[in-house]
């Protein structure tokens, strides 16, 4: 197995994965082969009417383990078989969910290998449901739902989207990324940050020169995005105050979108209320226009002059606010440099009364 691709909080982790009949279940297929490609050990429950779609020897060609269907309840490990993998497994994920297993689970029944499994877990359990729009939004459905929500199960998704009959609407499966985010938080639940709030500041500044062009930098907000990811895995509650980025939000995280630099340092003095630790990986723009432009330079009229002034402090605003509130409890600073990178973050770390800095 290639460790590169391996994700530590699922690293040995064993997940049990319910897969039950729906046009969804190929995904479950690409979800088990990414959970085992993270370093999971994953044991897969395949549903009569999900047989019908995926195979099992599909499920252990990818995962490297046996794919237990209705006929292994009657064979020698009958008696222990369901109790013996829900009782050794981390989580429990039915992914996907029909209206049938919903409602089943709901209802305490005990006439499949899934719904039996679910009796027997004593582990969290995540249900990623997988219908029709008119099935899912049925008052009986949205019943069983929320009565196993106030069970304490998990739920990832539906999506909003088209659907195999052609309607649109809640109902459809997420897709196997996402679901291995909330795989990651349920997992991360308990963790060693849990009940602690994390702030993550990540990307570049924009500071604007007219309607269509902005002082930037080369920042892809990708490391900021991992610590929330990390923050997330620990159990913290994370709020990640990003600049522009295509970047896709982890799962549990609470974007908040800013632009300019100006708007990075309010956004954060908001954010750090309450919180435990400040993550400061945001590249924040030194300089923005002293003034912007209401229109577009044109090419033709040469190459415009203007003045430049220094941006707002942000990271020196959040170590004012601390020290007379104490909130966070600590600030972690980033030093990217191209020369003298020790001695410049060494300054950093004591201007800046940071209790960490990241030299990169």
């Amino acid at each position: 197995m290639d460790e590169s691709s391996q994700i530590p909080i699922l690293k040995g982790r064993k997940i049990l994965l319910g897969v039950s009949g729906s046009i969804a279940a190929y995904k479950a297929a690409d979800l088990a082969s990414k959970l085992t490609q993270a370093g999971a050990e994953v044991d897969v429950l395949l549903s009569p009417a999900g047989r019908e779609f995926v195979t099992p020897l599909t499920f252990q060609s990818l995962t490297g383990r046996k794919a237990y269907t209705e006929r292994d309840l009657w064979g020698d490990e009958a008696h222990v078989l369901h109790v013996g993998l829900a009782e050794t497994a981390d989580l429990f994920v039915i992914a996907p969910a029909t209206a049938n297993t919903i409602a089943k689970i709901a209802a305490g029944q005990a006439d499949t290998l899934i719904s039996l499994a679910s009796l027997a877990a004593r582990c969290p359990i995540l249900i990623a449901p997988a219908m029709d729009v008119g099935m899912y939004e049925n008052p009986a459905t949205q019943e069983n739902v929320e009565k196993l929500k106030g069970r304490g199960v998990h739920f990832a998704g539906p999506a909003q989207g088209r659907m195999a009959s052609g309607l649109t609407g809640h109902g459809r499966f997420l897709e196997p990324n996402e679901i291995v985010g909330y795989i990651r938080q349920v997992l991360g639940l308990g963790g060693p940050l849990a009940g602690k709030k994390v702030v993550v500041t990540a990307g570049g500044t924009h500071e604007p020169l007219d309607p269509v062009r902005v002082l930037a930098n080369r920042s892809s907000g990708k490391q900021g995005y991992a610590l929330a990811q990390a923050a997330v895995d620990r159990g913290a509650s994370v709020v990640l105050v990003s600049g522009p980025t295509a970047l896709d939000v982890p799962v549990g995280v609470q974007r908040v979108e800013i632009e300019t630099a100006a708007q990075l340092k309010i956004a954060t003095l908001e954010a750090v209320q309450g919180a435990s630790g400040l993550l400061m990986a945001a590249a924040v723009a030194d300089y923005r226009p002293a003034q912007s432009s209401e229109e577009k330079f044109k090419r033709r009229q040469g190459a415009p002059k203007m003045a430049l002034e220094p941006t707002e402090d942000v990271l020196g605003a959040v170590v004012d606010y601390k020290s007379k509130s104490g909130e966070p409890q600590m600030i972690v600073g980033f030093a990217a440099e191209s020369q003298d990178l020790l001695e410049n973050a060494r300054a950093k770390l004591r201007e800046k009364s940071l209790d960490l800095v990241v030299a990169i």
